[in-house]
């Protein structure tokens, strides 16, 4: 199996074979919990226009998403783990557009299989990934608005290719490298509200997920479910 580490929209645009986007803060963190609490599918496109879009239209019931981090207004609910796992979305379809993890998504043309993923769900991804030994996995970390690398994502991919590879790791070494990035320190600052602590605290809660997010064009869309590999 060749693993690749690839960046950015432009590592999207790029990425071949079975491709695993990863947004950690906080796009498939927020997608993986509303799963875990009964959302029946998420839809997952590159701008609000386009999430409203598909409401309007009555092909989804609840957008969720941001842009610069700030909920988008109009939209249901924001890009947080915790505001969705207090949403009640059981059996809902719903709609997500962020500033990078969806465009990634959108963005990885190419891809013959493809995943979404977050530190809370990389083991179970690793398990997918290895069930259909794939001979190409390109690893994408979305950074910051898919322009700007991010230490939690490249973190994440990083520890996806040693799984990958066999390697047993600690995930605390790992939460603790993402808590002393950047990134991490704008859930503290009072003056961004819409970053709330309890939020990271829950996208560091390595590998507590048990299924990954399989990613499928169903007609025109692409549908984001839950994927478990025992």
């Amino acid at each position: 199996m060749k693993i690749r580490l690839l960046s950015l929209l432009e590592g999207a645009r790029r990425a071949a074979g079975t491709v695993v986007i990863i947004d950690v803060y906080r796009a498939f963190t927020t997608a993986a919990v509303a799963l875990q609490h009964g959302a029946a599918r998420i839809l997952l496109v590159d701008t609000p226009e386009a999430a409203f879009k598909l409401r309007c239209e009555g092909r989804g019931d609840l957008c969720l998403g941001e842009v610069s981090g700030i909920k988008v207004p109009g939209f249901d609910f924001g890009n947080s783990p915790l505001e969705l796992s207090q949403a009640g979305v059981h059996g809902q379809t719903l709609i997500q557009s962020t500033s990078a993890g969806t465009k990634g998504v959108v963005a990885a043309v190419r891809a013959e299989t493809l995943f979404a993923a977050a530190l809370v769900n990389a083991e179970a991804t690793v398990r997918a990934i290895l069930a259909s030994r794939p001979s190409l996995v390109s690893l994408v970390a979305m950074g910051t608005n898919g322009t700007e690398r991010s230490d939690e994502d490249e973190q994440c991919a990083l520890y996806m290719r040693n799984r990958l590879r066999g390697r047993r790791l600690d995930p605390a070494a790992v939460r603790s490298l993402v808590l002393s990035a950047h990134d991490s320190v704008k859930f503290d600052d009072p003056e961004r509200p819409q970053f709330d602590p309890r939020d990271r605290d829950m996208a560091l809660q390595i590998d507590s997920i048990p299924f990954a997010i399989r990613v499928r064009v169903e007609s025109d869309l692409l549908v984001a479910t839950p994927e478990t590999i025992q």
